[in-house]
């Protein structure tokens, strides 16, 4: 990750007047979109902005919340001197990165049973995270529903497109393949469990794994002598 993804800049543009984020790692724009920004992405740029309609007493403070959330998490943030402030948010691990976490588990997973106890967390009936994600979509289907535009009826009629065919074809399909992978009973070949026992003649005292060093990436080769093509 290059350093200048750990910068952002928050103030207000001197020519719209709107508050503006510029610069951020995915990470930040979570932060800022939690805060209350509006991600814009255009072809040759992306910055995020607050929602339209504030009073200026509201965006400066969303801004200073957005300003304490993203230093709380270790990004340097400079900003107009209205928005900065000494505080602190308190961190917690958002839902999307818990989920996420199942990545991690099936990329240590040794085993088919392993793999597939990963996969039933995605597709198990009551609840698991395919099963809630679809009463996420029932409850938007039916908030944009009993709003009052046409526009707000088309969009409810795409949510329910979404969770009536695509996530029941993507839930069908995993949870086939995590009933396969749990009746196999087969180690991977390729991660084998670690014992956690070092031989004796281990000459690093610090060791804990016995597993071998990985291999190093190869080497680029060489340039060609100067004056020669």
């Amino acid at each position: 990750m290059a350093l200048s993804d750990r910068h952002i800049e928050l103030r207000r543009d001197p020519d719209s007047g709107e508050v503006l984020a510029h610069g951020g790692d995915p990470e930040a724009h979570s932060v800022l979109q939690r805060t209350g920004f509006v991600h814009i992405l255009r072809r040759h740029e992306q910055y995020h902005r607050l929602p339209t309609g504030l009073d200026q007493a509201a965006e400066e403070t969303l801004a200073t919340a957005a300003v304490s959330a993203l230093r709380s998490v270790g990004y340097w943030v400079a900003c107009d001197a209205t928005f900065d402030t000494d505080q602190r948010t308190s961190h917690y691990l958002p839902l999307g990165a818990q989920v996420a976490a199942l990545a991690d588990q099936l990329r240590r997973a040794s085993t088919t049973q392993d793999a597939a106890a990963v996969l039933t967390e995605l597709t198990a009936s009551h609840d698991g995270v395919l099963a809630g994600l679809a009463q996420v979509l029932a409850s938007v289907d039916e908030f944009l529903e009993t709003l009052d535009k046409d526009s707000d009826r088309q969009n409810a009629a795409t949510v329910r497109g979404l969770s009536g065919h695509h996530l029941v074809v993507i839930a069908a399909q995993l949870h086939q393949l995590r009933n396969e992978l749990t009746d196999r009973h087969e180690d991977h070949p390729a991660r084998r469990p670690c014992p956690g026992e070092v031989a004796d003649h281990e000459r690093e005292a610090s060791v804990h794994c016995p597993c071998p060093v990985p291999a190093l990436p190869p080497r680029p080769p060489a340039p060609p002598p100067a004056g020669r093509r």
